[in-house]
């Protein structure tokens, strides 16, 4: 097993946020700074790598973010199952690449996801299921308060008495019940704000917040919010 170094955390939770705005100060297509801002998370899921992070779970789609134009959303979702789809291809023929042995999630609400792009995330989850070095999940229609109420029905489900339910095995039903709680959030854009994101399971953990829009965000930045983290005093309510 590997030494954990404490001052690197374990689990970044990414806000990758200012796309939009970023492409509006270049004077070019909103759908073009999804694209930069997808692109910059396959930069980043490397970064996290080489600093023994083992865990990333970005924001990649709102529950709220339905409610966007029908041509930004069409866009989102093509970019998203285009993506999964090269990224994995290119994974299963780059040696190099099949070495990182990462794991590919998504958590949200999949039956409202387009049938093509559930058959890309099924076909990523099912090829990667097996590796266990580097945990990445995609929050693709999710939304914090979902995933409590989701989480409260599968509860009631299983038959536990209301005596019975603890915070313990409650968290069990959440999105990434079997993963260690996030150690650091890292949202770019400006914005500080948690907007409906893991709120169970990030209760403790360390806030970090860039200035930068996402696709402007770098390698030293990344540097400068795990620094900042390492200096902080984890007290954990106590």
């Amino acid at each position: 097993m590997k030494k954990i170094n404490k001052a690197v955390p374990q689990h970044i939770v990414l806000f990758p946020d200012g796309n939009r705005r970023w492409a509006r100060a270049k004077g070019i297509d909103s759908l073009r700074g999804h694209k930069a801002g997808y692109d910059k998370i396959v930069e980043f899921c490397e970064w996290c790598e080489k600093r023994g992070i083992r865990v990333i779970t970005a924001f990649g789609f709102s529950t709220e973010n339905w409610n966007r134009t029908e041509r930004e959303v069409s866009y989102l979702m093509k970019l998203l199952e285009k993506g999964l789809l090269a990224n994995f291809a290119k994974y299963t023929k780059d040696a190099k690449i099949q070495n990182h042995k990462v794991r590919i999630r998504v958590i949200g609400q999949r039956d409202r996801l387009p049938k093509s792009l559930q058959t890309a995330i099924q076909k990523v989850e099912d090829g990667t299921k097996d590796n266990k070095e580097v945990y990445l999940n995609l929050a693709v229609s999710y939304g914090g308060r979902w995933d409590i109420v989701q989480a409260a029905k599968r509860a009631m489900k299983e038959g536990i008495a209301p005596e019975a339910l603890t915070e313990e095995n409650f968290a069990e039903f959440l999105c990434l019940a079997d993963l260690p709680a996030p150690d650091l959030v890292i949202r770019a854009g400006g914005e500080k704000r948690f907007s409906n994101f893991v709120l169970w399971q990030a209760a403790y953990a360390e806030l970090y917040f860039s200035p930068k829009y996402w696709p402007d965000f770098t390698e030293k930045d990344l540097d400068k919010a795990i620094e900042e983290y390492a200096n902080r005093q984890r007290r954990f309510g106590h």
